[in-house]
Order: C-alpha cells, then structure tokens, then sequence
C-alpha cells in the first residue's frame, strides 16, 4: 500500500522534495499531494532581483519540471491556502473546504518579509498569533502594503521594480543586507536613481565588520547609489494621485530627513511561516522546530524543511524554553534537508522511523536524529565591479589584548586601502582561518573562500595573500581555486572535479553543466566562476 505524503508549500526546497520522491512516485510506493499558495510554477526566489533589473528573463526563474511530475503521478492543488490540521485524523484542511488526508505531512512553507513598525505601515503587519477567518490574511496583515512599497519576495513585486527600473524612477531601499544590496547596485547600474537607508553604521553589518562595511558604502556611492547610514526610519509619507488612491513618496526618518522616492523596497529580513504548524499546534520557535531528520519535536508524522525549519537538539532547549539558532536562510540547507528526506521517505524508513519514536510532548527527550553539521557558508555579493566575500566569525577585535596563558585565542590581521575601495580581514585560531571579509580584493578573496572551506592554515606571510590582487602578480597562488575538490556552487555543494566530469561527458556550457550537476541553479553567484573553470578546461578546436 502507498504512503501518503501531502507537502505543503511548492517553493525551490519543495521542488527538490518533490523530485527526491519521483521514483517512489512512479513505482507506486508514494502517493503525493502538493498544496501551494500562488498559482505560478516553482520558481527561483533567489534571482527575483535579476528578473528585477532585467538581468534575468521570466524563464530564467523557472525551477523543476511539473508536467514530468504530473505525469509520474504527482497531484498539484495549486493556489489553494491550508487553513488547519487536523493531526488526530491526519487530514489536511484547505480553504474551499477540502480534506486531504496523509500519513506523513511535509511543510515547506518558507519565510516571509518582514514589514517593519513604520507609521502608514501598521495594517500590514502580520501578527504571528492572529488568527484571521480569510485565509488571504494568514500570510499579511489585514491590508496589503500601501501602492509603491514591495519586498520583492514574489513575481507581482519583481514586476513592481522592474516597472520602476526601467522608468529610471527613484527607488528607496529600506535595509543594507546583502539581498538588499545587491538590488540596489544592480538597479543603479540599470539606470534607476537608487537610496538606501539603512539604521546601522555600516551595509551588511551581520556579514561584514564595520570597517569592511565602510568600504562597501564607499564603493556603491562611487557607483551612483546614495548611502543613508544610521537612518533610522520612522513613517512613510503617501502622494494622492487624480484618482484619490494613495502611493508612496517619501521615508521619514527620526531626525526628521525626507527620502523622497517613487518606490519603497523593503530588504527588512524575514521570518518563517510558521501559521500552519500553530494551527497544528505543533512545536515552533523562530521556526518549526525539526530533529536532524526534519521530524517535528511534537509529531513524528510531520516534518518540515527549507525556511519554515528550525533544526535543533531538543536537549539544547533552555529552562526557559528558548531554542537556540534558527532557519539557515539558504536555499542551499533547504535542499539538503530535501535530500536527506526524500531519502529517508523512499526508503521505506518513514514509517518504521515515525512509529519507532515516540512524540515529543513537552519538550521531553526521545530518540532522535542528530542535527546534522553543515559546513560553514561563504557570502559573496553579487555586484558589477564590486568584490565583496565574507565567511566565518569576522566581530572579533584586533586589539583586543591576547594573554599569553589563553589557549586558542583568536588573532587578527588587518588591511585596508579605503582610498581604492580594498579592505581584508583574517581571523585565525591557530594558524586556521576560521572568519574573513574581502573587499575589492577578488583574487585575495577566492583565495581565502577556498582556505577557509578547506579549514586550512594560512601562510606564515600574511602578506603574500594581499599580493594576488597586485598588478605584478602574475597567475601564482597559495591554493589551486579550481582544485579538484574546490568547491564552486556552495548551494549544491559541487566541486571543480564534479563540473570537470561533465564537461568530459560532453557538457561543455553553463546550460549543460546546471542541467547535469545542479550548479549555478540556486543563487547564481557561481555562474561566473562555472564559465571561468569552462573557459580553461575546453580548448579551441
């Protein structure tokens, strides 16, 4: 007999569920439901900015194949909202008034942006604990955002932005965070008039130190975008057009300065939809708390992955109840969580797994799968003649004093050129790079990606790093960037040998290389690096 696997939510990580389960599907051991909310196909959320600016056309975004699903045998109930859980029964209750029974539930339901506390914005702000009669409500407020303020989360707001770039309107970018970044260069280089405002003293203040942050604020002002730090932002004042209706035009700040603009992008954060797992009452913190196996701490027959999943040890809950880390934010975690489970769902494991372990009531302690150790990320800024490249733990003060009895202290190693826009950070514990910030140094900054992935120590010489980017410097380096086991795509975790492999089997473009490995398909950062490694490795007939 088939197991029922209804998914809610059909996002990148619910698509590569989706294709994990296809063999289990077709032989006819599973039987799967997909429940979204937007009646649109999967597409990469990722590259919403590129769409944005006009980088990417709407095919670009797509993601997954549901004709091929269908025809495996997979049901999409799309543009359908999940309005409760009845876990007893283990039914699915969607908006019209449908049941979808399952045995096993997956939530995919991912995040959502965050709307800050700004007057005009009030109404649509969503409370986590509200619990509206419309389904529309479950994911906003009780008004949409007022006309000319979007988060670019979805296609209607990529069109927004796009509308505004191509007029060459004034966009005002509330938040410096890399996604928020990002859009405001591109949209400058594409012609738009770009603002962001932003409360710290530095862009990218959760990736970058301070000072690394400086140089990337100097870097985009050189480039035409207006940077407005410790702004903090108050209000937003709205224009009334020949028709009575109300459009943005200006963020108030608390010292009473006017950023006028045509459009208001908010690049505020998100946070994990998390409205259908209370509904299930199910276990949640910063999001649906999941052992290492995406098992729900409460349900043994739930589980969640992607954004909406907060991996943790309930043995690491607090007295107080508070868990800590949270959802990764990345789509490449999302995708291994969807690997790991469609394994585990597929190998006939799902069953015995669920009624082997015993729910999880109160916080109490049962047999779990540990929380899986993913290895440390790398943030690359995907900007137009700006290098920015961050990984590790970078807050750590350079002259902080280091006594000589402390053991594995951190030790600090600074350059910076703010004149010409370059800047480095190193952070070692024992020689191995554990934290570091690039900027404006791209060949100093692979070079570092590539010893902090391998957890290596660096050069006695310091300085020997800072010289790959020097106009003499020739091709030498510490470390082959294309190593075999160099890793290219962090989101799929493929290797220069994976993309050599292909190429050899005759893949030699970056079409043919996402196709057969998957890399440049989740965030797009790597696409350059594919072409470069393409470029040594096919030679000239």
């Amino acid at each position: 007999m088939s197991e029922r696997v209804v998914l809610v939510g059909y996002g990148p990580v619910g698509a590569r569920l989706i294709e994990g389960l296809l063999p289990a599907v077709r032989d006819g051991r599973v039987n799967l439901t997909v429940i979204g909310a937007e009646t649109h196909d999967v597409y990469n959320r990722v590259l919403l900015a590129e769409y944005a600016v006009g980088r990417a056309d709407r095919e670009g975004l797509d993601m997954g194949d549901r004709l091929v699903a269908e025809e495996a045998g997979v049901r999409f109930v799309l543009g359908m909202t999940v309005v409760g859980v009845d876990r007893d029964r283990q039914v699915v209750r969607l908006h019209d008034g449908i049941r979808v029974p399952y045995d096993r539930l997956v939530l995919a339901t991912g995040a959502r942006a965050n709307v800050p506390t700004l007057a005009g914005l009030e109404r649509a702000q969503r409370h986590r604990a509200a619990r509206p009669a419309n389904p529309a409500e479950l994911d906003r407020g009780a008004a949409p955002l007022p006309r000319g303020v979007v988060a670019l989360r979805d296609l209607a707001d990529a069109e927004h932005v796009r509308a505004a770039v191509s007029a060459g309107q004034r966009i005002v970018v509330l938040g410096a965070g890399v996604l928020g970044m990002e859009l405001a260069l591109a949209a400058a280089e594409a012609g738009a008039e770009v603002v962001v405002a932003y409360h710290s003293a530095a862009p990218m203040n959760r990736t970058l130190d301070e000072n690394g942050g400086r140089v990337l604020a100097a870097a985009a002002t050189a480039v035409g975008v207006e940077m407005m730090h410790h702004a903090r932002a108050e209000s937003i004042v709205q224009r009334y057009d020949d028709h009575g209706q109300a459009w943005f035009d200006g963020l108030i700040c608390a010292d009473g300065k006017v950023l006028a603009g045509d459009l208001l992008v908010l690049s505020c954060g998100v946070a994990a939809r998390t409205e259908v797992a209370s509904i299930a009452g199910l276990a949640t913190s910063t999001g649906v708390l999941v052992d290492g196996a995406s098992r729900s701490w409460t349900d043994p027959h739930v589980f969640a992955i992607g954004d909406c999943a907060h991996v943790a040890d309930p043995a690491d809950a607090g007295e107080d109840g508070r868990v800590p880390g949270g959802p990764s934010g990345l789509v490449g975690p999302g995708w291994r969580q969807a690997d790991r489970l469609a394994a585990l769902l597929t190998a006939g494991d799902g069953s015995a797994a669920a009624s082997a372990s015993p729910a999880l009531v109160a916080g109490a302690a049962a047999s779990v799968a540990p929380v899986p150790v993913e290895r440390p990320g790398v943030v690359m800024l995907k900007a137009e003649g700006i290098d920015v490249v961050a990984g590790g733990a970078v807050d750590a003060d350079p002259f902080a004093p280091v006594h000589a009895a402390a053991c594995h202290a951190p030790q600090v190693t600074l350059w910076a050129d703010p004149a010409r826009g370059a800047y480095v950070k190193l952070v070692t514990v024992d020689g191995v790079l554990t934290g570091f910030v690039s900027v404006g140094m791209p060949r100093t900054g692979a070079e570092l990606t590539l010893l902090f992935e391998r957890g290596s120590e660096l050069p006695a010489d310091r300085s020997s790093l800072l010289r790959l980017d020097a106009p003499d410097a020739g091709m030498a380096v510490v470390a082959d960037p294309f190593a075999a086991d160099a890793t290219v795509c962090w989101c799929n975790g493929v290797s220069a040998g994976a993309i050599r492999d292909a190429v050899a089997a005759g893949e030699p473009t970056v079409a043919c290389v996402k196709a057969s490995t998957r890399a440049g398909t989740g965030c797009g950062g790597c696409v350059g690096r594919i072409s470069e490694l393409l470029a040594r490795e096919v030679v000239p007939a």
